[in-house]
């Protein structure tokens, strides 16, 4: 998937769509994705002036973003979900263990892992990995509501 079918899918643009290209893609399972990291980030002009380092919150949304794509390809799936589902808003409701184990810089290609663990309703969980190379480099878990296009976050 290019960037191209990314963002007929995901609401981000730029300066904030951060999935360059999904590499891999199991509707209700797993998704790969990747980043190019350069130095043109609007980001580095301030983190960090001569030491550009990418901000471990910006991994992190990369790595949501990769989980927001295998939430919209499973609830687009009749065989994974009901069609209040179809096209929907993805609220991430937490991150938990949330760790960065190397810093990311320009010229690093991020791969973002994603594992859909539980999908109970409109209620997602995910597991997710950054990798660099064959570097871990950041994880977390994820949990996320689907919402319904039109809806709000608490039924309204």
């Amino acid at each position: 998937m290019d960037v191209r079918e990314i963002m007929e899918i995901l609401p981000h643009r730029y300066p904030f769509l951060f999935v360059d290209r999904i590499l891999e893609m199991v509707p209700g399972k797993r998704a790969v994705g990747i980043k190019n990291v350069t130095i043109n980030e609007e980001f580095f002009q301030g983190h960090f002036p001569g030491h550009p380092v990418m901000p471990g919150v910006l991994i992190i949304e990369f790595l949501a973003q990769v989980a927001g794509v295998l939430a919209f390809t499973t609830a687009e799936n009749p065989e994974m979900s009901g069609p209040t589902l179809d096209r929907s808003v993805v609220y991430f409701l937490s991150m938990d263990r949330v760790k960065f184990r190397k810093p990311v810089v320009p010229g690093d290609q991020l791969r973002g892992e994603v594992n859909l663990t539980r999908l109970r309703g409109t209620l997602a969980s995910f597991e997710g990995k950054v990798y660099v190379g064959e570097t871990l480099v950041a994880e977390a878990e994820m949990k996320a509501m689907l919402v319904g296009k039109g809806k709000s976050a608490d039924g309204g």
